[in-house]
């Protein structure tokens, strides 16, 4: 059986490497090798011009919206905090597209953290801006327990309390059309998002690619496999 081929997002970052410091599109190792250890084989979808996401999906089996910077607050109609970090428009215009390319295909999603919250703005929700308690320290990533919501996709592949990786200060606040919370920290912070099948579209606030649980990322593939599959047939 082929292995399904998984895009992941990129930053679009200002980075140092051997005698080089230039601006690159760049991914934290642990996203591909999540990927490959589940299962798929990782592209990396650097910013481009939003009108070829579908084009793009097209040719996907699977797509993960990775993490980053915080959602530029004008996306979802509300002034900025002046906790909120900067923006990052490129990646703000792409990633949406590749989201809403993926649910008109049907294309299984996952979003990982910035790339749940940005799933929620696609679908027309709104976040919290500032969120205290859900970072350890600045550059440490912190675990905290979450809980799955009973009958949710996400319980289907996590049925347990777990104890996840999670580094973030934003959260969702309205949940997006056809959204449904799947998960919660023990404070109520909504920690995983889902569409009602049979699209599989999740999302998850934690970053599992710093964990050691495959679970996550194993519903993705096995989800884009069969998509694959049933493409081919």
């Amino acid at each position: 059986m082929n292995k399904p081929l998984i895009g992941v997002t990129t930053y679009l970052d200002q980075a140092r490497w051997g005698v080089w410091d230039m601006p690159a599109a760049l991914l934290p190792a642990r996203y591909p090798r999540l990927v490959q250890e589940s299962g798929g084989i990782a592209v990396m979808l650097p910013p481009d011009a939003p009108e070829t996401a579908a084009a793009v999906v097209a040719r996907l089996d699977g797509l993960v919206v990775a993490g980053g910077a915080d959602v530029e607050p004008v996306r979802y109609g509300a002034e900025r905090d002046p906790r909120t970090g900067p923006p990052a428009r490129e990646r703000d215009a792409w990633e949406l597209a590749l989201i809403d390319a993926a649910i008109a295909a049907g294309t299984p999603l996952l979003g990982i953290c910035r790339g749940m919250q940005l799933l929620n703005v696609a679908r027309g929700g709104t976040l919290v801006q500032h969120l205290d308690g859900h970072t350890e320290a600045v550059g440490v990533i912190g675990r905290h327990a979450v809980k799955p919501v009973p009958g949710s996709r996400y319980a289907s592949l996590v049925p347990e309390l777990a104890e996840v990786p999670t580094y973030h200060h934003q959260a969702v606040d309205r949940l997006g059309a056809g959204l449904a919370a799947s998960a919660h920290a023990e404070d109520g912070t909504v920690e995983a998002v889902e569409l009602a099948a049979p699209a599989w579209v999740l999302g998850v606030q934690w970053h599992p690619e710093m964990g050691e649980d495959l679970r996550v990322m194993r519903g993705l593939v096995a989800a884009a496999t069969a998509s694959d599959t049933a493409g081919r047939a």
